[in-house]
């Protein structure tokens, strides 16, 4: 049986990064990935926005480390080709109501360190993007969008770098992960083929599966509150002349399942809006809604766009460890010695803002991982 230092459970954005930031040439690693490709799940299923970290709950992991990895995401773009858009974002308003959310947002958003935000009024809307109805707007300049297919491939080659050798191993599956005297034992499948390999340390970074990975390694889910919720966004193209460059988002809706249909750039100059939110018991990724609820909520504060000219485009599904009607719950990123497992770490219900937080999500893994092989 090979023996390592490190196994990575994951090939998403998080894992990646992880596997970048853990990677040494005296340690030896698997990254392992059940897709044929990585990055097919969640990571590749999303907005691409490049957040600020303006609605997470103060003290939070997803607040702390989306601010410290909003401009180290640019960094990397900028120092590794990984092709970005600074575009913006405007958070809008339509009426008294309205207003006064993106009064709290903005005093929220600015305690819990999110930059250069300003409110702006319908004037200067109108200044930035004239065909937004709107009367008051949160203008954040430091949001944008990354390929993020790209910043997959950079971290995947820092791993290698790292490494001095490919530690990704693609359509490998978990099936398995037993404790034993000096680690883990993880157990796979490839190639309809079933192998072992003995780990010093184990990350789960597994997704929209991360809660059977812990499963596996004999938490109970429930009491840890570990247990995934699917949460399915689906998004709508819009054909013929974008009517907004930037990112423009409604107020967020009182439920928490998401921050509501917004207008979505691509790097390519195409527009999309999404996505909406519902939970689901399966994974499929069909657009399932119909587009009209959707083009109800656009016109609010985009009232140009025609119901023809919205198109059914994509959808992703969220890990969430939040159910329906619950209050937003925090990433889980612990090592999970206190459980009797040491040298097992957990990265659960990593979801928005996972894409901007990778970096930091990295660094903490890092240290922890320092920290017990010393």
């Amino acid at each position: 049986m090979d023996r390592v230092d490190i196994v990575v459970i994951g090939a998403g954005v998080v894992g990646l990064a992880v596997g970048a930031a853990v990677a040494a040439k005296d340690k030896e690693m698997y990254i392992l990935e059940k897709e044929s490709v990585h990055g097919q799940g969640t990571s590749s299923r999303n907005s691409e926005v490049i957040h600020a970290g303006i609605y997470y709950p103060k003290g939070s992991l997803k607040a702390d480390l989306c601010v410290k990895a909003n401009p180290m995401i640019y960094e990397i773009c900028e120092q590794n080709n990984v092709p970005y858009k600074k575009c913006g974002k405007l958070i809008v308003a339509n009426g008294e109501e309205e207003v006064k959310q993106l009064e709290e947002i903005i005093r929220h958003a600015t305690d819990i360190g999110a930059r250069d935000l300003e409110l702006i009024d319908a004037e200067k809307i109108h200044e930035l993007e004239p065909n937004v109805k709107a009367d008051m707007a949160i203008l954040s300049p430091s949001t944008g969008i990354v390929d993020a297919h790209g910043l997959m491939d950079h971290f995947h080659r820092e791993a290698r770098r790292n490494a001095g050798t490919d530690p990704l191993v693609l359509e490998t599956e978990v099936i398995g992960i037993e404790q034993v005297k000096d680690g883990y034992v993880v157990k796979m499948m490839s190639g309809g083929e079933p192998f072992e390999v003995e780990a010093d340390v184990v990350i789960n970074s597994a997704g929209l599966y991360s809660d059977k990975v812990a499963e596996m390694a004999g938490i109970d889910i429930d009491e840890a509150g570990y247990r995934m919720h699917w949460s399915k966004g689906e998004y709508f193209s819009l054909t013929g002349k974008p009517p907004a460059l930037m990112l423009v988002y409604p107020p967020p809706p009182e439920d928490a399942a998401s921050l509501g249909i917004h207008s979505v750039p691509d790097l390519t100059g195409r527009l999309k809006f999404g996505p909406n939110a519902f939970y689901v018991d399966e994974i499929n990724y069909a657009v399932e809604s119909e587009k009209e609820p959707f083009w109800r909520d656009i016109v609010k504060y985009f009232p140009t766009v025609k119901l023809e000219d919205l198109h059914p485009d994509m959808s992703g599904v969220r890990s969430k460890l939040q159910g329906p009607g619950d209050p937003v719950i925090d990433f889980v990123i612990k090592h999970e010695e206190d459980r009797g497992l040491p040298g097992f770490i957990n990265l659960v219900g990593i979801e928005s803002p996972g894409l901007t937080s990778s970096p930091t999500i990295a660094e903490m893994v890092k240290g922890m991982v320092d920290e017990y092989l010393g």
